[in-house]
């Protein structure tokens, strides 16, 4: 007697989940932790800046000249687009953190009130990146 395979019912295989249309907040929460990650793997990164900046004037100017020159191999422009994430990272994962402080407070939990939230962090963080980032690659 042969077995056939058997699925477990409720089981999402990865075309299914590519499939399936997530909700604006809960964009946001997969990016809140996704930005999270992403501070927690260039923290190295924050350190070295950091240190760099503030030590000298010469360490300073070593700083400034990164994004410029570059850093070893690495191209100044590329330095100054992982400086622009970590900014969006910082920014998104502040104000989403701030999103869900005050859900937390307040009890709001509302299918509208996520919605319109979401639509702010997103905004607010897309927003303060560019005005940002147009700092960083001296558009004013």
């Amino acid at each position: 007697m042969a077995e056939t395979a058997k699925t477990r019912p409720g089981t999402m295989h990865l075309i299914d989940a590519l499939q399936y249309r997530l909700p604006l907040a809960g964009l946001v929460s997969i990016l809140h932790r996704a930005s999270g990650g992403v501070l927690f793997i260039l923290l190295p990164f924050v350190i070295w800046m950091f240190d760099t900046s503030v030590t000298s004037e010469v360490s300073f100017d070593s700083f400034t000249s990164a994004f410029v020159v570059g850093i070893g191999f690495v191209p100044g422009w590329l330095v100054k687009v992982v400086a622009l994430f970590l900014i969006w990272a910082y920014l998104h994962h502040f104000i989403a953190g701030l999103r869900h402080l005050w859900m937390d407070a307040t009890h709001s939990v509302s299918a509208q009130f996520g919605r319109r939230s979401a639509m702010f962090t997103l905004g607010l963080s897309l927003l303060l990146t560019v005005l940002l980032g147009a700092k960083l690659f001296g558009a004013y």
